[in-house]
């Protein structure tokens, strides 16, 4: 089993040059995110934003996850948070086997 440094790099680039976007354009949003979480949207026509650990970038399942956004809509993510393109109950199945 290999690791796949190039999508963690890719995906912490993508957060961070997310975050410092969502900054700019919505502060009182990022505000209310503790130190070491992240923001996420997820959802298939209307969107939830829920708060997770950075520690779900170290976690396959969710890199892999991550991947599909990536496709699906690039690094350009106007709501200030990244956009995962699943079903609110997919995503809290998936996380729900991560560890924190």
């Amino acid at each position: 089993m290999g690791f796949r440094l190039p999508a963690i790099v890719n995906a912490k680039r993508s957060l961070i040059r997310s975050l410092s976007m969502s900054s700019q354009t919505a502060d009182s949003k990022t505000l209310d995110i503790p130190k070491g979480y992240f923001a996420v949207y997820v959802g298939e026509r209307q969107k939830k934003r829920f708060v997770i650990p950075i520690s779900y970038l170290n976690e396959p399942l969710f890199l892999d996850l991550l991947s599909q956004a990536e496709e699906e809509f690039g690094y350009d993510h106007p709501m200030g948070g990244i956009t995962i393109p699943c079903s609110e109950n997919t995503f809290l199945d998936l996380t729900s086997r991560l560890s924190v």
